[in-house]
């Protein structure tokens, strides 16, 4: 293989040429069981005890599918825009790897799950942002491998464990076309697929347990040229900022060959997050290489109009539908719309306040900051809030009758977060109500004119804006009970 320079290129150099990426996306499917047999596919159980003779590959042992796999990786599909195709077949992808049991993998090769789908991505936040869209060029199901854990070093001995507990899993991948031109599109692009999974159900994508991970396929050409350059693949790409990091090192490393005078080979590259760098694996296999043939133990897969019709009937609402439709029906910003569309839980939490409430805007504005803030403190999701959506409606419902002040509501709001209690509840308890009477706050605005003679004869030449020291210390008097409001204007009254 081609040595790498002493040094990557230049940006200046980097200018010169047009990077062409396309991601190869593997999903784990939330299912309970594999996808041809019926053992757990839970997370942490101690090594090869989630396993059969199906998914140990043992004589004789035959493999069924999933009905629950095929329907989470159809909504997949859906979700990606992709056309379902009626009839796909699975297929044997041979390769010999120590945690691959069978020593082929079950997939799907020329006869897909779905084809010809889209992802819309926008890069650059408002007003400088920059939409496109990727192809999706088919989804395909497949059985995952196990896991080899290695342990040791050169001068002692090394060992590797094989754990074939994730052997059997139920993947799809999900391959785009060659569309994106830059590391910050392709991250766009793999976060957009992400949402897209979770909204639907079809898998958690937790990147911590494997759930999600990538392959970049990257090359360059100088910029104006038709012909696509040689190809390397990044494997195994577990964050954002991994697969950032990666196409940009390798974008480099790759101009700075072409500058040489080097010659690119097709290779499979791993990436090193410790380094930053990508280094040499083996070389690209081509689909020959897999020796693919129809796998005999199964046969087709074939999904009728009325499935997928019932299929189609249980998604959920999109998320880049979520997005426009809040900011045409709620009048959010492009930013707000984002945030709150960032889980389906979030999204659906909020669409209950603002509907609620009839007030968008406000409704945004706790979901996203107060209460945001409680539940990141508390390490929770938004699905295991204390506070309900119908909770928050009646906090926000007592701030606009005028019975709670907004700071008065940010210390009701911890409360209900610690306690479960109801916004109601916790003021009766606590004597929280906003003091509105004009009976009752007069006497403290008194109090508190009495208390600050220098500022009320400022105020009385005619220095206005100290008004608002005077309210603040009818507030601090009051506990945060005062209306302000009607504060400022028994202040004023009583000062004219």
């Amino acid at each position: 293989m081609q040595a790498l320079p002493p040094e990557l290129a230049s940006p200046q150099l980097i200018a010169k040429y047009e990077p062409v990426i396309g991601l190869e996306v593997h999903c784990q499917l939330a299912t309970r069981t594999k996808i041809f047999c019926g053992c757990p596919t839970s997370f942490g159980a101690p090594p090869n005890t989630n396993v059969c003779p199906v998914c140990l590959a043992l004589p004789g042992a035959l493999p069924v599918l999933s009905r629950d796999a095929v329907e989470l990786a159809i909504k997949g599909s859906i979700a990606l825009n992709c056309v379902v195709n009626p009839v796909s077949r699975f297929a044997r992808k041979n390769y010999f790897y120590p945690d691959s049991p069978k020593g082929y993998q079950i997939s799907q090769y020329d006869e897909p799950l779905s084809e010809h789908g889209f992802v819309d991505i926008v890069v650059g936040g408002p007003p400088n942002h920059v939409a496109k869209r990727v192809g999706v060029t088919r989804i395909h199901m497949e059985d995952d491998a196990g896991k080899s854990q290695h342990e040791g070093f050169k001068d002692s001995g090394r060992y590797t464990y094989v754990d074939l507990n994730r052997s059997g899993t139920p993947l799809i991948e999900i391959v785009s076309e060659p569309d994106m031109r830059s590391a910050d599109e392709a991250v766009a692009y793999f976060a957009e697929v992400k949402q897209a999974l979770q909204f639907v159900g079809a898998s958690t994508c937790d990147m911590e347990k494997g759930h999600l991970r990538c392959d970049a396929n990257v090359s360059v050409r100088l910029k104006g040229a038709e012909k696509f350059g040689i190809r390397a693949e990044v494997k195994n790409l577990n964050s954002f900022r991994f697969l950032k990091q990666a196409i940009d090192y390798e974008i480099a490393r790759q101009v700075a060959i072409a500058e040489s005078g080097g010659r690119m080979f097709q290779e499979t590259r791993l990436f090193d997050p410790e380094t930053g760098e990508t280094v040499g694996m083996r070389s690209k296999e081509d689909a020959h290489d897999y020796r693919y043939f129809p796998e005999p133990d199964l046969v087709p897969l074939r999904v009728s109009e009325k499935w997928l019709a019932s299929v189609q009937e249980s998604m959920p609402e999109l998320p880049a539908v979520k997005r426009k439709r809040f900011i045409e029906q709620y009048g959010l910003s492009e930013y707000d719309a984002d945030v709150l569309t960032q889980s389906r839980a979030i999204g659906e939490y909020f669409d209950e306040v603002a509907v609620t409430t009839k007030d968008p805007k406000t409704s945004a504005n706790w979901v996203m900051g107060d209460l945001a803030a409680l539940l990141k403190t508390a390490d929770k999701e938004i699905g295991e809030s204390p506070v309900s959506a119908k909770g928050l409606s009646e906090l926000l419902g007592l701030i606009a009758s005028g019975e709670l002040s907004g700071k008065l509501a940010k210390e009701v709001l911890e409360k209900m977060f610690e306690s479960g209690h109801t916004a109601a509840v916790i003021m009766e308890r606590e004597g929280l109500r906003q003091i509105s009477d004009s009976g009752a706050l007069g006497k403290i605005v008194d109090e508190v004119i009495a208390a600050n003679p220098k500022q009320v004869e400022q105020f009385r030449s005619g220095k206005t804006a100290v008004i608002g020291f005077l309210v603040g210390q009818v507030m601090k008097q009051s506990r945060g009970q005062a209306n302000p409001a009607a504060v400022n204007d028994l202040l004023k009254a009583r000062l004219s």
